[in-house]
């Protein structure tokens, strides 16, 4: 059952996470905008734009990540108060254990991990669609484009396409050529000047063709001026980014990892660690809380000053230890589950411990 002293510390852990997030959010916005103003100036962009199509839309993906830092901070400033003030103490005396005072800061970690969890699968990747649009139309310096000069996909088993260069801003191939074979050779090719998305219709259209049909005594070739054709590959195989898989809700980043694994596309490992990232990232939540919670709840010289303190060093080595093992698993050197997940293993067993370790 819930009490009161459960109901106080979910409110005031509530309270200060809302206030560190609006104090974040408006700093980075503050900062951002002043760094990026002459290229909203000199590229066109309105305030309507700025404001409404871009910050808006970067909100939700700022609050998923300040979420854990301002619960962490909210458990820290909340629990290191009731140690300084001795209200801990007072607790123990009266019989509840930590274990029991711990129950609230779970209870909150567990909404706020489901409600990043929500925001990241249902309303996130809809808003980083529109913010990635205007970064490339305004910002953008620099492609974060992972395929755009001689890409080879596997369009089935007997069937592979080559693209000497993708354009992904009007979804155009360029000098493409489709091979298909079986066991005893190369059946047929299909070389075109262009091949074109058609997004109405889903299916590509291919100008410029030339089909040759190969058999035993030699080939014959024939040559139209536009074809329609239905591979079995879209836009998204061809014009991958490294910002792909934010875009995408949980489900489509499944059916996004296994349409580039059948394609034959290269670099499968980098969407597989920041898919994994995105679904363990919610126990980041639960996990600081734990580490914060044990770290606060024992009595140290310096006051509130040691504890935020340790808290700032935690989450620095927490989110080091993250981005350190990331590359790990792109590369393959481990899984990359493993890789996205092996940061929150070794902070929860942390946690644990300093737990079991505290004065009961």
């Amino acid at each position: 059952m819930i009490n009161k002293l459960d109901r106080y510390i979910i409110l005031r852990l509530l309270s200060i996470t809302l206030f560190v997030i609006v104090i974040l959010v408006f700093i980075f916005i503050m900062i951002h905008f002043s760094e990026n103003s002459d290229d909203y100036s000199d590229k066109g962009a309105t305030m309507a734009e700025i404001w409404g199509d871009y910050y808006l839309n970067y909100t939700p993906e700022m609050i998923r990540l300040i979420l854990p830092v301002a619960v962490f901070t909210a458990c820290l400033f909340i629990t290191g108060q009731l140690t300084e003030r001795l209200e801990i103490t007072a607790l123990k005396a009266a019989g509840i254990s930590l274990y029991r005072l711990i129950v609230p800061y779970l209870l909150f970690a567990f909404l706020c991990a489901a409600a990043v969890s929500y925001l990241d699968s249902n309303v996130i990747p809809n808003s980083n669609k529109k913010k990635t649009a205007f970064e490339s139309k305004y910002l953008r310096k620099s492609s974060d484009s992972i395929d755009s000069n001689n890409i080879f996909r596997q369009v089935s088993k007997n069937s592979i396409l080559s693209v000497n260069y993708y354009d992904d801003t009007q979804n155009i191939a360029y000098r493409i050529t489709l091979t298909n074979s079986d066991s005893s050779g190369v059946k047929k090719t299909m070389t075109a000047q262009q091949m074109a998305w058609n997004d109405e219709e889903q299916f590509w259209k291919l100008k410029v063709v030339q089909i040759r049909d190969f058999s035993k005594t030699g080939y014959t070739e024939t040559s139209v001026t536009e074809i329609d054709t239905t591979l079995n590959i879209y836009p998204r195989d061809l014009s991958r980014s490294t910002s792909d898989i934010y875009q995408l809700t949980y489900k489509e980043a499944v059916e996004y990892i296994d349409s580039i694994e059948r394609s034959g596309a290269g670099n499968i490992n980098l969407p597989k660690v920041q898919f994994y990232g995105r679904l363990v990232y919610p126990l980041s939540i639960i996990i600081v809380i734990i580490v914060g919670f044990a770290v606060a709840s024992v009595k140290r010289r310096g006051g509130k000053g040691i504890y935020l303190a340790s808290g700032l060093a935690i989450s620095f080595l927490y989110l080091a230890f993250m981005k350190i093992a990331e590359p790990f698993g792109y590369y393959g050197t481990i899984s990359p589950l493993l890789a996205a997940s092996i940061a929150h293993i070794c902070f929860f067993i942390v946690g644990v411990f300093l737990l079991i370790s505290a004065k009961k």
